[in-house]
C-alpha cells in the first residue's frame, strides 16, 4: 500500500535528499510521475519530469527507477481531500503528496494485473 511522504522541494539539494531517503529507508523502487496532457501529448512539464527521472537514475544505483503516467492524479487527490473534510486552503500544502500516493497506488495496482 502506498503512503504519503512530505513533498520535496525541487532545488539544488533534491538529489541528495532522494539519495539519503533511499539509503535511510532501504528504498528499492522509485516511481517518478510523468505528466502528459489529457490528449496524450507531452508538455513542458513532461520534459522536466523526464529530466528528473534521468537525474535520479544517474544518482541512485541501489533502487529501480521507473516513470508512470500521472494524468488526473491531482484532480483525484483534490476530490479525495475534499471528501476527507480538508478545506481548499489546507489542500494546497497536501495536494502533491496526495497525488503522489494516488499515482504510486495506480502503479502498484498495475503490477498486480500483470
Amino acid at each position: 500500500m502506498a503512503f504519503p511522504r512530505p513533498a520535496l522541494s525541487v532545488d539544488e539539494s533534491l538529489m541528495g535528499k532522494i539519495a539519503q531517503l533511499v539509503d535511510d529507508e532501504a528504498v528499492v523502487l522509485i516511481v517518478v510521475g510523468r505528466p502528459i496532457s489529457l490528449a496524450g501529448e507531452e508538455t513542458a512539464s513532461t520534459e522536466e519530469a523526464d529530466e528528473l527521472y534521468r537525474a535520479i537514475r544517474e544518482r541512485v544505483h541501489h533502487a529501480t527507477v521507473v516513470q508512470w503516467d500521472e494524468r488526473l492524479t491531482t484532480v483525484e487527490a483534490q476530490r479525495s481531500l475534499s471528501r476527507a473534510g480538508v478545506n481548499e486552503r489546507n489542500q494546497r500544502s497536501r495536494i502533491d503528496s496526495a497525488a503522489a500516493v494516488i499515482m504510486l497506488q495506480h502503479y502498484l495496482d498495475g503490477l498486480s494485473t500483470d
